[in-house]
Parts: C-alpha cells; sequence; structure tokens
C-alpha cells in the first residue's frame, strides 16, 4: 500500500501580518522591527513542526506598499538571532542576485548555516524594481538579463560552497595543524558578470550547502528553478492549473536529469479558519472592514508598475501590460479575475486578504479538504502559509488546522531530523571536489 503523501509547510512571516491591513486587528503584533514579533512567530512555528519560517526582503523602502514591506528587518541578521530561540525549525532569508555580491552571500548564509546547525535557506530573487536599482547606482537589468546574471551568481556561490570538502578543518592539537590545505579550493571564476577567486572564510556548512529557495514562476524563473531551486514558491489559485504547473515543473527538472523529489514546489496560502464556516466568515468580514481603497490601489500599482487609481473601482479589471516587475505573479493575478468576472474592487479585496495569494475560508474540516486534495492530486507539494496577521491567525493555523491535517496523516507530528535538509526530505548535494577525488582513486584502481 502505498503511503500518504504529507504535505510541507512554512510560515512567511511579516510583523504586520501578510492581510494588507491585518495590522489593525487587535490580536494583531504591529511593529516588523520588533524581535520579540519575530521571536515569537518562530516559536508558534516550532511548536506546529513546520518546515521554516521565511522571511522576504526588498533592498528599497516605498511608503506605499504593504505596510509588512515599509519597514522591516534584515533577513539573515533577523534569523541569526531567531536561531538561538529555536532548534528546528528552518530559517529561510531572502537576498537579491542582482544587487549584492557572490562572496558576500555565500559567506553570510554560511556562517547562518553554521550558526543555526544546518537549518539556513536562501530565497533568490533578481530584484524587479527600478527604485532598487536607483540605491546601487545602477540601471535595472531586462528581465531575462536579471536571470543570467542569477545563474552565474549561483554557480559561483555553489563554487564557493563547495571549496572546503568535509575534514578540511582537523585542529589537531598534537601536530600543530589546523587545516587540511589539499581540501581546501580556489574558484578562480572569472565570467561575463563576475570575477570571484575565492575560498570563503568558512568550512563546509552541516547541510552541504543550504538550501536554495525560488519564487519566480515566469519562463526565465521556473528554468532557473527546474536547474537550482529546492524549494519553489508559486502563486496559484485554480488547483487544475496548478497540477499543469506542476506537471510543468516536473517534466523540466526530469529534462536536466534532476528528480521530482529535489524541488518541493510550494503554492502560497492563506487559511482563515473557524470552528464552523459562519465563523471563519465573520473572521474575514472583520478583516476586510479595516482595509481602505486608496492604499489598496496604492499597493496594486506598487505591485503591478501601472497606476491603478486611473480605472474605475466598479468597472472590469483593465487589460495590463507585463512590464519588468514581478511578472508570473501579475499575469495569475489578472487570469484570476477574468475567471471570476472580478471588478477592479473585487481584485483588490482579493489581494489585501494575503497579498494576492491563494485564500481557504471555512471551518477546520474545510480548509483541510482544500489543502488535502492540492497536495495529494499533485497540485503541489505543500503550502507557504500566509496568515493573515500575528500572532491570533497564525493560532488558528498551528490550534485548530494542523490537529485535522495529522489526524487525516496529511502532516508529521514531530520532525524527522535537525537541518533543514532532513525537514523537507533533500539530501546532502555531493562536494565537487570530493567526487573528482573519488573518480580519481578508482581509476587508479583499475589501472
Amino acid at each position: 500500500m502505498t503511503a500518504k503523501k504529507q504535505m510541507h509547510l512554512g510560515v512567511y512571516a511579516m510583523g504586520t501580518g501578510n492581510h494588507i491591513a491585518g495590522w489593525r486587528h487587535p490580536g494583531a503584533t504591529t511593529n516588523a522591527e520588533d524581535i520579540e514579533t519575530f521571536k515569537l512567530i518562530a516559536r508558534q512555528a516550532e511548536r506546529g513542526k513546520l518546515d521554516f519560517i521565511f522571511v522576504g526582503d526588498g533592498v528599497m523602502c516605498n511608503v506605499d506598499d504593504h505596510p509588512g514591506s515599509v519597514a522591516r528587518l534584515e533577513p539573515i541578521t533577523l534569523h541569526s538571532a531567531l536561531s538561538q530561540v529555536t532548534t528546528h525549525l528552518g530559517l529561510i532569508g531572502t537576498g537579491s542576485s542582482t544587487f549584492t555580491e557572490p562572496y558576500n552571500i555565500a559567506r553570510q548564509f554560511a556562517s547562518l548555516d553554521h550558526i543555526s546547525g544546518g537549518r539556513a535557506g536562501w530565497n533568490v530573487v533578481t530584484s524587479s524594481a527600478e527604485e532598487a536599482a536607483a540605491n546601487f547606482g545602477k540601471a535595472l537589468p531586462a528581465h531575462g538579463l536579471r536571470y543570467e546574471m542569477a545563474t552565474e551568481y549561483l554557480e559561483i556561490v555553489h563554487g564557493l560552497w563547495d571549496g572546503w570538502e568535509e575534514g578540511a578543518r582537523i585542529a589537531n592539537r598534537e601536530t600543530g595543524q589546523y587545516i587540511d590545505k589539499s581540501k581546501v579550493h580556489v574558484l578562480d571564476h572569472k565570467g561575463k558578470f563576475f570575477s570571484v577567486r575565492g575560498p570563503i572564510s568558512h568550512s563546509r556548512t552541516p547541510q552541504g550547502r543550504p538550501v536554495i529557495v525560488q519564487a519566480g514562476s515566469s519562463k526565465d524563473g521556473q528554468q532557473f528553478a527546474a536547474r537550482f531551486a529546492e524549494v519553489m514558491f508559486t502563486v496559484q489559485h485554480d488547483k487544475e492549473e496548478s497540477k499543469e504547473f506542476y506537471r510543468g515543473m516536473k517534466r523540466q527538472m526530469a529534462e536536466i536529469g534532476r528528480g521530482p523529489d529535489e524541488c518541493k514546489i510550494l503554492v502560497g496560502f492563506n487559511p482563515i479558519v473557524g470552528r464552523t464556516d459562519e465563523e471563519a466568515r465573520q473572521k474575514l468580514a472583520q478583516l476586510m472592514k479595516y482595509v481602505d481603497s486608496t492604499s489598496a490601489l496604492k499597493t496594486m500599482t506598487e505591485r503591478f508598475g501601472t497606476d491603478m487609481s486611473q480605472f474605475p473601482l466598479d468597472g472590469p479589471v483593465p487589460e495590463l501590460t507585463m512590464t519588468g516587475r514581478i511578472q508570473s505573479y501579475v499575469k495569475v493575478l489578472v487570469a484570476e479575475a477574468k475567471r471570476k468576472n472580478y471588478t477592479l474592487r473585487d481584485l483588490y479585496n482579493n489581494m489585501a486578504v494575503a497579498r494576492g495569494y491563494f485564500v481557504s475560508c471555512g471551518s477546520i474540516e474545510s480548509v483541510a479538504n482544500d489543502m488535502g486534495a492540492w497536495v495529494t492530486e499533485d497540485a503541489c507539494d505543500g503550502f507557504m502559509l500566509m496568515p493573515a496577521h500575528f500572532p491570533e491567525a497564525f493560532d488558528d493555523t498551528i490550534d485548530l488546522l494542523l490537529p485535522e491535517l495529522r489526524r487525516r496523516g496529511l502532516f508529521r507530528s514531530e520532525y524527522p531530523g535537525r537541518t533543514l535538509r532532513e525537514t523537507l526530505g533533500l539530501k546532502v548535494p555531493p562536494n565537487r571536489y570530493t567526487l573528482a577525488r573519488q573518480d580519481s582513486a578508482q581509476v587508479k584502481a583499475k589501472a
């Protein structure tokens, strides 16, 4: 008998909640720079045995954006602190491959992996905002060029992480030898965009290398994810379309020699759960009372790269030209709006709940039904939970929803190990230099 497929669950942590006005709820935190808020979220997540806590980031500030994105903590610094109040929870932080240097990113995430005992993950973003480029005195590269840069960037970072083989640090007090120099390697990369010598000042990390996460679902983003991603975070609303996306990604992975389990595909998801359907609807209605159309339209303008205030709120959703912004995100939201004949007001209300990600509002059983169907029918491998606000709405997920998922055999009761790779069911990647050494030894043995 085939074992039931279990889901992977992470939480997208925003200090003000994922609902655009969630911070106005009386049971919500309001400060996205308060470390105590994030400690609370991390402890909630670990109590629920979630795979990881995810922290987004952007190298810019737009005061009209979602409140949780306006003033926020830098992810690697934040996760270093959270690693000290958790023991098993994965720590995934965002870093730009367009406006950072690969040597620094490799060091920072290697440090986090060491500090946390093997729980680090890097969410690779290519950064799509002109405002971000302006902060570095650069022009924003075209969409395809950003992914070309990111490909070289990842090759470098992987090479730097492989630069130290297992056992390179000897620390032999008797002989006085600290490092086996034969197991530390210079990368000496000279490419189209970057020149990096290496090695980094970190030994091989507990996971071999931190877990790579990617969220872009455009054609370029999918190709990048098929090659590098070990977790993929996507926006989907329709189960059948998500199944098609899932099959397509697994097929692209197979074409380059990767197995289907080497990347977990997670759908952004906000469960609004009550003991009854009516209780859940009341929770959602209360949240929507806090939304004002001006703020919502400003957020839509920021996300879509088009001034949405020029269109009538109760008119149809306009045709939007794909710009340098988050193309796949806009495409999915507009398709959903067309499918359901949304007005612009309907669309911004939909975006307000979880920034446009999939929402299931209902009883414990109803929401569990939705989640179970998506996972068991291979529409995804799990979900990025996006609670409307913290801590109260997240408590509903931990205390009401997760016990039902466990009762159905859809989610684990304990962590399978200590590292993020163990939790996700991912293998430790082999070190390229160790493999070459082993291959050489085998050739000599056969000679």
